[in-house]
C-alpha cells in the first residue's frame, strides 16, 4: 500500500549555551525547528514520522524541556500521526533503575521508542510493540515492517548479521542511530560500509542518524539503501557548511522515493582573521573590525549569528593586550552574536639574545604566566603541572558555555580526591 513518511534526526532538543545572554534563545532554536517538521507533516498527511535518535541533547534533560517537548510533539498525537524513535548515544541514560525521558514519551503516547531484546548469546528479538507499554522493537504501519534499535556503540558492524537473523519478513524499514565511516569520519560509533551492505538485503530503507551532514549509502552495485538526513538544525561549529533538513519519502509499487527538504537553521559563521604584521594593539583592533566586516558581509539574515572566531598571525605586541573583552566589544558593534567562540592563536614576535627572531604563541604565554602564579605558593609546587592542565580544561568547558555549574563543582572535586588519595 502507497504511504508517506518524514525521516528526521538529531533534533538535539535541550542544547543551549550556558551562562550566557543568548541561552533562551539558542533553546528555543531547536524546539521551532521541529515545530517546523511536525508542521510539514501534518501539511503533507504523512502517515508516520521517524526520529532516528538524539532527540534529546542529554539523557538528563530540565523538566521544561520535556514539557515544550510534550507541547510539540502534541500535534502528531491529536492528528494521531505516529511519531516512531529510537535512542542516540545523547539520549541514552546510564542508570537503568529509573525510566527514561524517552520511555516516558513512549508510555504517554507522543513516540512509539523501538529497543529490541537480546537473547542470552547476544541475539536480537524485535518483539511486537505493545501500545499500553509504551515499548517493543518492531510495528507495523499499512503493510511496512518498521524495526528500530538506537545506539550501540563502536562495535556496531559486528552486530550486522545478528540484526539481520532476527528479521524473517518482507518489506522492511530498519531504524538505526549509527553512522558510516566513510561520511563521518570523526564521529564516535560507526560501522564501515562493507560492514552495513547486508542490511541492503532485509530492508528496502535503512534510516539512519548520528552524522549531522545528510548522506546516501549505497551497494557496491549502486543500489541506494542507506539514508541520513543529518540534523536539522546547526548544532556544533564545524557545520555551517552542511545542508539541513529532512526527508519526505514515499512508498510505492516497493520503492522508496525520497526528497531532501531543506530547514532554516540559525546562521554560523566560521572567521579568520589574519592580523600578521601589527605592530600594537589599537592597529590589530582595527584591522579585526575591518575582515569582520567584510566576512560577515551579505551573511546576515535578521537573526543573532552563531560566531566561530579564530585570530591567527605574528604581533609585535603581547596577545593579551587584546583582550576578549575588548574583541567582544567589536563583535557587538557588528553582528551582536548569539553566541561566538573565541580562538586566540596570535604568536609574540620576540628578539631573543642572539638576535635571531623567536615567537610565542598565546598558549605558551598562558601556561608560563600560570606555572608562575601556580609555583609562587609552596604548597603547589610539585603539581604546576597538573594544576595548569586543570586550569586551563576549565577555562575551555567554561568559555564554550555548555558546563553547568554543578558539572564544573565536580571536575574540582575529583581532582582534590585524586589528589587527597594520592
Amino acid at each position: 500500500m502507497p504511504l508517506r513518511f518524514i525521516h528526521t534526526a538529531d533534533i538535539h532538543l535541550g542544547k543551549t549555551y550556558r551562562h550566557g545572554s543568548g541561552e533562551a534563545e539558542r533553546s528555543e532554536d531547536f524546539f521551532l525547528c521541529l515545530a517546523g517538521i511536525v508542521k510539514d507533516a501534518l501539511a503533507e498527511k504523512v502517515d508516520f514520522v521517524l526520529i532516528a535518535g538524539d532527540l534529546f541533547h542529554t539523557g538528563q534533560i530540565l523538566p521544561r524541556t520535556f514539557a515544550r517537548t510534550i507541547e510539540i510533539l502534541q500535534p502528531l498525537k491529536d492528528a494521531r500521526i505516529p511519531c516512531i524513535a529510537v535512542e542516540g548515544n545523547h539520549d541514552w541514560i546510564h542508570r537503568r533503575d529509573s525510566i527514561s525521558w524517552m520511555e516516558a514519551l513512549s508510555q504517554m503516547g507522543y513516540i512509539r521508542l523501538l529497543r529490541p531484546s537480546r537473547t542470552a548469546d547476544g541475539g536480537y528479538v524485535f518483539e511486537p510493540f505493545d501500545e499500553e507499554q509504551g515499548r517493543g522493537g518492531h510495528l507495523v504501519i499499512k503493510d511496512l515492517n518498521i524495526y528500530g534499535l538506537g545506539y550501540i556503540g563502536a562495535q556496531a558492524g559486528h552486530h550486522v548479521p545478528r540484526i539481520c537473523e532476527a528479521v524473517i519478513t518482507d518489506n522492511n524499514l530498519l531504524l538505526f542511530h549509527v553512522g558510516i565511516w566513510t561520511f563521518s569520519p570523526v564521529e564516535i560509533g560507526n560501522m564501515q560500509p562493507e560492514e552495513a551492505h547486508p542490511l541492503a538485503d532485509r530492508f528496502g530503507y535503512v534510516a539512519l542518524g548520528h552524522g549531522h551532514k545528510p548522506y546516501l549509502v549505497e551497494t557496491p552495485d549502486g543500489r541506494t539503501y542507506g539514508f541520513n538526513p543529518g540534523s536539522p538544525e546547526r548544532v556544533n561549529f564545524g557545520e555551517q557548511k552542511y545542508d539541513k533538513g529532512y526527508y519526505l519519502v514515499d512508498l510505492e509499487d516497493g520503492r522508496f522515493r525520497h526528497v531532501f527538504r531543506a530547514t532554516d537553521p540559525r546562521p554560523m559563521h566560521a572567521v579568520v582573521i589574519d592580523l600578521d604584521g601589527a605592530s600594537d594593539a589599537e592597529t590589530a583592533l582595527e584591522g579585526f573590525r575591518r575582515q569582520l566586516a567584510s566576512a560577515l558581509d551579505a551573511e546576515q539574515d535578521g537573526r543573532r549569528p552563531l560566531i566561530d572566531l579564530k585570530l591567527v598571525g605574528r604581533v609585535a605586541f603581547h596577545p593579551f593586550e587584546l583582550g576578549r573583552e575588548r574583541l567582544r566589544t567589536v563583535l557587538e558593534e557588528e553582528c551582536r552574536p548569539l553566541h561566538a567562540e573565541i580562538r586566540n592563536h596570535l604568536s609574540l614576535v620576540t628578539r631573543g639574545s642572539d638576535g635571531e627572531s623567536a615567537k610565542k604563541s598565546l598558549a605558551d604565554i598562558e601556561k608560563e604566566v600560570l606555572h608562575e602564579l601556580v609555583g609562587a605558593n609552596s604548597l603547589y609546587k610539585e603539581r604546576q603541572d597538573e594544576l595548569v592542565a586543570l586550569s586551563l580544561a576549565i577555562r575551555d568547558l567554561v568559555l564554550k558555555g555548555e558546563v553547568s555549574d554543578e558539572e564544573l563543582l565536580g571536575i574540582l572535586a575529583r581532582n582534590h580526591d585524586a589528589s587527597a588519595g594520592g
